[in-house]
């Protein structure tokens, strides 16, 4: 897994943080919200929530890596039918993102199903009183559906191996960090960034231009 790849992850965290701040944002801001105090009592809480949800996305790429190692041998030139396959999804996560095509949605729709079933499980332990309640809650709200996650596990695939798919996650799950933190100090400013269409139109535009680019790389 070179750097290169990693800080990509990463800049695909960060810019799809306007799509985080509205699937998450509402557990954040409850998490926030109780017990409500100083700021040095609500970054705890925040903090265990979101390292729970980082967790959740570590797992998951390392499932997705051990089922992408196993493509790589059974399908000729598995590698980089799987970086296609991903940076498509990259582009049609631009387009979800942006507003112009909101075929991801129908991913999330299906996910729903099983989420029905998980997020019960969550809810045992709102409202949170402690760090490691929020960790509960974090590790519980990682499997939420969301296109933004689920483009990246595809990605995931193309790692090959259980320890790279989790490491690509976890430079991803980085990049998330920042808005979902400030998130839970800033709701109401935050709220309103993210509501802003040339903000999401543009990270949506980024995230086609380097799909588009990756496309081009591994075909030519």
């Amino acid at each position: 897994m070179d750097t290169g790849t990693l800080l990509a992850a990463f800049a695909v965290g960060v810019l799809g943080g306007v799509h985080c701040l509205g699937m998450c944002g509402g557990i954040v801001g409850a998490i926030s919200v109780s017990h409500a105090g100083s700021a040095s009592a609500t970054w705890p809480r925040l903090l265990a929530y979101n390292l729970g949800r980082m967790s959740s996305y570590v797992i998951a790429g390392a499932l997705a890596g051990l089922l992408g190692g196993a493509l790589l041998g059974a399908l000729p030139q598995g590698q980089r039918l799987l970086e296609l396959l991903a940076a498509v999804f990259l582009v049609l996560l631009g387009l979800y993102l942006g507003g112009w095509w909101p075929i991801l949605a129908r991913l999330e729709r299906v996910g729903g199903r099983v989420w029905r079933r998980i997020e019960p499980l969550g809810r045992h332990f709102i409202p949170v009183r402690h760090a490691g309640q929020a960790f509960v809650v974090g590790g519980v709200w990682g499997w939420l559906p969301c296109g933004l996650v689920y483009s990246v596990l595809v990605w995931t695939l193309a790692a090959g191996s259980a320890a790279d798919g989790a490491l690509l996650m976890a430079a991803f799950a980085l990049g998330t960090l920042p808005n979902l933190m400030l998130m839970g100090l800033f709701a109401a400013r935050l709220a309103r960034f993210v509501r802003n269409d040339l903000i999401r139109q543009g990270a949506g535009g980024l995230l086609i231009a380097y799909g588009v680019w990756r496309i081009f790389s591994i075909l030519t």
